[in-house]
C-alpha cells in the first residue's frame, strides 16, 4: 500500500484552476515562437531548477556552472564530485525530455533505474540503478538525529511496482498526480542515495508526460531549493519520520501548489523583467548601430551569466571569428567587460548594462495562492530555515 491521493477540499481545486490559468499565460509567454528570448528564459528556468535540486542535497553550485552545463559549455568552476553529479542530472533531465515526446512511452521500472544511474553513475559506491541492498534513513546533520527511516527493503519493489502502476493510470488532476509521485518515491527511499533528486524529477516527469508545459517550466525544483525548511517540514508531517501511507496527504499536495503556483507568479514576472530589457537592449543597440544580434550577448551579461564566445556563436550561428569580433567590439564601448586570457577569456557586464538592469528589475511576490490574493505584489514569503540532512544506508 503506497499514500492514497486524498479528497481535495474545493478552495484546492479553485487554486488549481487559478494555477492552470497562470500556465496558460506561461504557455504563451515561452512559446519560442512569439519571442527572441525564449531561449534565454528556458536556459534561466532550467539552471535554476539545477541548482534547486542541488541545494537541497548539500551540493554548492554556482549559476554561471549551471548555465554552462544547460548550454554544454565546460564548468568554470566546481570540483570533480559536484561536476559529475550536475553532468549527471542533466543527462537525466535531457532524458526526460525526450520522453515526453514518446506518445507510446508508459513508465516502468527499468526507466527509473536508468534515470538512477544517469544521476549517480559517477559514484558506484551509490549503487546506481539498483535498489538500496538495505535499511536506509535520513539524519539531521546538526544533531545526527534520525528524522525518517525507510521501508524495509523487502517490500520496496512491490511499493515501486504498485508507484507504477498508479502513475500509468492517467486519472485524476496532473499536478497531484505527480505531486503524490514525489511524495511516494520520496517516502520508498528504494535507492542508497539520490532518492530526493528522483523524486524531484519524477514530478517534473509526470507534468511533462501530461504536455503541461516543457520541463524546464513545468519543475518546482527552484521553489524547493529555496524552501527547504518548509519542504522538509511537510514531509516529517506528512511521514511522522518513517514509512506511514495510511496518513493523510493534504498538507503535502499544499505545498506542491503552493510551489506551482509561486514558481508561475515568478516565471511571469521574469518573462516581463525579460521583454523590458531585450527591448531597452535592441533599442542602445540601434541608437549605436550595432548589429541586432549582439543583443544576445548583452542579454545574457546584463542579468549576470559570463558571456563566452562558443555560446555566442551558436546563438547567433556565426563563424568564431565574428562572435570573437563582436564581443571585443562591445567590450572596447565598455558594455562588455573582458577576463582572462586567450581560450579562458569571457565577458561579464559593464556598468552600463548593470544599471539598464537594475530598471527592468521588478519586485517578487510570493502570495499565499490559499489566501485571497489581493495585491499580486504583496509582502515576500519568508522561508524558514532548517538544518542539512545526510542520508545514511546500512548494508
Amino acid at each position: 500500500m503506497i499514500f492514497s491521493t486524498p479528497t481535495l477540499p474545493a478552495n484546492y481545486v479553485q487554486v488549481i484552476e487559478n494555477i492552470n490559468q497562470l500556465r496558460e499565460k506561461l504557455r504563451f509567454a515561452t512559446s519560442n515562437s512569439i519571442h527572441r528570448w525564449h531561449g534565454l528564459l528556458a536556459r534561466m528556468a532550467a539552471a535554476r531548477a539545477m541548482i534547486g535540486t542541488h541545494t537541497i542535497e548539500g551540493v554548492n553550485v554556482t549559476l554561471d556552472d549551471a548555465v554552462a552545463v544547460v548550454d554544454g559549455e565546460p564548468l568554470l568552476t566546481g570540483e570533480a564530485q559536484e561536476t559529475a553529479a550536475l553532468l549527471g542530472y542533466w543527462n537525466a533531465m535531457t532524458y526526460i525530455v525526450q520522453l515526453s515526446r514518446d506518445s507510446s512511452y508508459t513508465h516502468n521500472e527499468g526507466t527509473i533505474k536508468s534515470l538512477h544511474f544517469m544521476m549517480l553513475g559517477h559514484d558506484l559506491t551509490k549503487h546506481p540503478g539498483r535498489w538500496r541492498p538495505g535499511p536506509i534513513h535520513v539524519s539531521n546533520t546538526a544533531t545526527n538525529q534520525i528524522v525518517y527511516e525507510g521501508p524495509d527493503i523487502q517490500i520496496v519493489p512491490g511499493l515501486i511496482q504498485e508507484l507504477i502502476a498508479f502513475l500509468n493510470t492517467k486519472s485524476g488532476e496532473p499536478l497531484v498526480r505527480a505531486a503524490m509521485a514525489h511524495l511516494n518515491f520520496t517516502m520508498i527511499h528504494p535507492f542508497s542515495d539520490g532518492n530526493g533528486r528522483m523524486a524531484r524529477a519524477l514530478q517534473t516527469m509526470v507534468l511533462s508526460r501530461e504536455g503541461i508545459l516543457d520541463p524546464r517550466f513545468s519543475s518546482i525544483e527552484e521553489y524547493i531549493g529555496a524552501h527547504p525548511g518548509d519542504y522538509y517540514a511537510v514531509l516529517a508531517d506528512v511521514g511522522l519520520g518513517s514509512w506511514n501511507p495510511q496518513r493523510d496527504a493534504l498538507p503535502w499536495i499544499k505545498f506542491c501548489l503552493t510551489a506551482h503556483y509561486r514558481q508561475a507568479v515568478n516565471l511571469l514576472r521574469r518573462h516581463e523583467q525579460l521583454t523590458n530589457l531585450w527591448e531597452q537592449l535592441e533599442e542602445e543597440v540601434k541608437n549605436r548601430k550595432l548589429n541586432d544580434r549582439v543583443v544576445y550577448a548583452l542579454a545574457d551579461a546584463a542579468i549576470g551569466l559570463k558571456v563566452r564566445n562558443p555560446t555566442y556563436r551558436e546563438q547567433v550561428n556565426v563563424s568564431n571569428q565574428v562572435a570573437k569580433n563582436d564581443l571585443k567590439n562591445l567590450a572596447d564601448l565598455k558594455l562588455l567587460v573582458p577576463v582572462g586570457e586567450r581560450r579562458g577569456r569571457y565577458y561579464v557586464r559593464g556598468p552600463f548594462l548593470m544599471e539598464i538592469r537594475k530598471r527592468t528589475l521588478l519586485p517578487r511576490t510570493d502570495t499565499d495562492p490559499f489566501e485571497t490574493p489581493s495585491d499580486p505584489l504583496s509582502p515576500q514569503f519568508v522561508q524558514r530555515d532548517l538544518p542539512g540532512l545526510a542520508t545514511t544506508t546500512n548494508g
